[in-house]
């Protein structure tokens, strides 16, 4: 490890228990992931950090794991033909300079205020993008619901006027059917990546930001996002594992899980309407930050900026624990019954024929 970051970090040691529960965070991470892009990834940094793993090593872990469980996902909905590769592959490239400037960030917040600060500043930052990017999301598939319309979401107001305008170079992408400038997607890639290298979820702005800023369809911003992820934390996963964040332990585990889960999510999205992608993203939102505010006193004690018994903190500590496993229950539950009873629909309409 490398300067005053290796002093301040402590990898957790592994049982059966823990990694019993890190096979299953990971597959149902997955599960996610592929069913609504890398923001998947938004249930195993909370996942982690509820295990004991300081916030940084969570992060850092969770974008090694990241990059090759993106690119399965990748390859299987771009046989779908869901990938937009020339939109990803210019996202992930502005991305990754985003990602260079959130890490650097973290390095800072951690050289100076310590690991208590650093899980500190993961979990504000997960509980406001949350709550923003959670209800934002989960009022439009309410809309999209309401107006019982079996076709793709149409681009929004503002995306519809970013496209029409004439600002060199102008990109053409053939997938995501629109035609916008180069300099729109740059702040969208660079907001995505330092969110990322943050709390490991860029596809909270990402994913949101190509339908509601580029004009994608959520079944096209979801599976070219995985591309963006790919990207990302290949060259996240370098500069973390400089700084000795990666615990490799912690990365094979998951990635075993999420492996199994990204393709039953990536077929689910072929069953369901568009709206119900947006519905499972802000059901899990929502409900880990829940969870994640009920770990910040915890923080906030250990940083001498709050006084709380340790019988208190223990207290809410389980509670965030307990949130935390109902959301990855709940997101997995919806996703495959929604995949179930598209496939048996599915099988009934054949019979029939």
């Amino acid at each position: 490890m490398h300067g005053p970051i290796a002093e301040a970090i402590q990898f957790i040691d592994l049982n059966t228990y823990t990694i019993v529960f890190l096979f299953i965070v990971g597959f149902i991470g997955g599960l996610v992931s592929g069913f609504i892009g890398s923001g998947g990834a938004f249930v195993l940094t909370p996942g982690m950090m509820s295990l004991g793993v300081p916030g940084t090593v969570a992060v850092a872990s969770n974008m090694c794991h990241k990059f090759p469980k993106a690119l399965v996902g990748a390859i299987k909905r771009f046989k779908y033909g869901q990938v937009d590769i020339k939109l990803g592959i210019i996202m992930g490239i502005f991305a990754e300079i985003g990602v260079q400037i959130g890490i650097q960030i973290q390095k800072y917040i951690l050289d100076t205020w310590g690991q208590a600060g650093s899980n500190l500043y993961v979990s504000f930052v997960f509980i406001c993008v949350l709550v923003i990017v959670g209800s934002f999301v989960m009022r439009d598939a309410m809309n999209m619901k309401k107006n019982a319309d079996d076709k793709p979401a149409a681009s929004t107001a503002l995306a519809k006027r970013l496209q029409q305008i004439e600002l060199w170079p102008m990109l053409t992408l053939k997938t995501a059917n629109l035609r916008i400038s180069m300099w729109f997607l740059v702040p969208v890639a660079i907001a995505t990546g330092m969110l990322a290298a943050t709390i490991a979820v860029g596809g909270f702005i990402g994913v949101p930001g190509l339908m509601y800023i580029i004009g994608a369809t959520s079944i096209v911003a979801s599976a070219t996002e995985l591309v963006i992820a790919f990207i990302m934390g290949l060259g996240g996963t370098l500069i973390w594992a400089y700084y000795g964040m990666v615990d490799i332990r912690l990365v094979l585990i998951i990635l075993a899980g999420s492996l199994f889960g990204v393709q039953l999510g990536a077929i689910g999205t072929t069953y369901v309407k568009d709206y119900m992608i947006k519905y499972v993203m802000a059901t899990i939102m929502l409900i880990v930050a829940v969870s994640r505010f009920f770990a910040v006193p915890k923080y906030l004690t250990q940083l001498n900026l709050l006084s709380l018994n340790d019988t208190l903190v223990k207290i809410l500590t389980q509670v965030s624990f307990i949130i935390m496993c109902c959301a990855l229950l709940i997101g997995a539950g919806i996703i495959l019954s929604s995949l179930f009873k598209a496939r048996r629909m599915e099988k009934a309409v054949t019979s029939n024929v």
